[in-house]
């Protein structure tokens, strides 16, 4: 038994989608604080090159930008790209890139649809795709490398809110979660899933009533409702990522796991 640097995840390379705000800014912080060369990826690349510069700031280490747009294949061929030419192994891919839509069931528009589809599915699948090369190249019997979906609880429960493409997209992650993870288990390739809850996202301010404005948002009023009588904190959803990028984590495959403060269960 060796229980050493059970978390560790230290000189690991991970990619974030998604990582210029909300969840996958908490990751790449909580990847950077805990040692690892961290890409972040985001469709706008003003807000992708600030937050590489705020993160490297605040945690040290190295952050690097690589602005696409994951909803197209040409997007995901260019971010694949440039990472190879970069690195010559990913040890940690998070897949966090995603959209969401709003609108009554009569007015909902084919757009809403595809968007958040091309998105939140096709757009995960075809990432770890085009970049299973230097995946293999970093998994090892030993130390695999770890592919972490994230998901949400809006694909295990039905939300309140009408985003109608939006709960069935993370019901397909998480199946294509343990699809992944069985097809790729025997390439030393790990793959499981995050679904989280409430947390001070941009996207769940728009869906509150804060019309994307995060500080001033009533995250109390949120918090209320929630079986821990808050929301998410950066802590929460990067120790989780932590736990499923480290030696810890090295024989959990294909888990959807839950970081929603008891909603689920409730």
């Amino acid at each position: 038994m060796n229980f050493d640097n059970l978390f560790s995840i230290d000189g690991k390379v991970a990619l974030v989608t998604g990582g210029s705000r909300g969840i996958g800014e908490m990751i790449a912080a909580g990847f950077l604080a805990n040692g690892a060369k961290v890409y972040i990826s985001s469709r706008k690349s003003d807000v992708c090159d600030a937050t590489a510069a705020r993160l490297m700031e605040q945690f040290g280490g190295d952050c690097i930008s690589v602005p696409a747009n994951l909803a197209e294949i040409d997007g995901i061929d260019a971010l694949a790209t440039e990472i190879e030419r970069q690195e010559t192994q990913l040890d940690i891919l998070v897949n966090n890139a995603g959209v969401s839509w709003g609108a009554p069931i009569e007015d909902f528009p084919e757009m809403g649809w595809d968007k958040v589809m091309d998105t939140n599915v096709k757009g995960v699948f075809f990432t770890v795709q085009r970049l299973l090369g230097l995946l293999e190249a970093s998994g090892t019997e030993a130390d695999p490398a770890r592919v972490i979906n994230i998901g949400s609880i809006d694909g295990i429960k039905a939300p309140a809110f009408e985003t109608f493409s939006y709960g069935p997209s993370k019901a397909a992650v998480h199946y294509l979660t343990r699809h992944l993870g069985g097809q790729l288990v025997d390439r030393n390739i790990v793959v499981n899933a995050i679904a989280p809850g409430p947390f001070p996202t941009w996207m769940l301010s728009t869906g509150v009533g804060g019309g994307g404005d995060i500080e001033n948002t009533d995250w109390d009023a949120v918090a209320r409702s929630n079986p821990r009588k808050r929301v998410g904190t950066p802590e929460d959803i990067a120790g989780i990522a932590i736990f499923l990028s480290s030696r810890a984590g090295a024989f959990t495959v294909g888990e959807v796991i839950t970081c929603d403060g008891g909603i689920v269960v409730r």
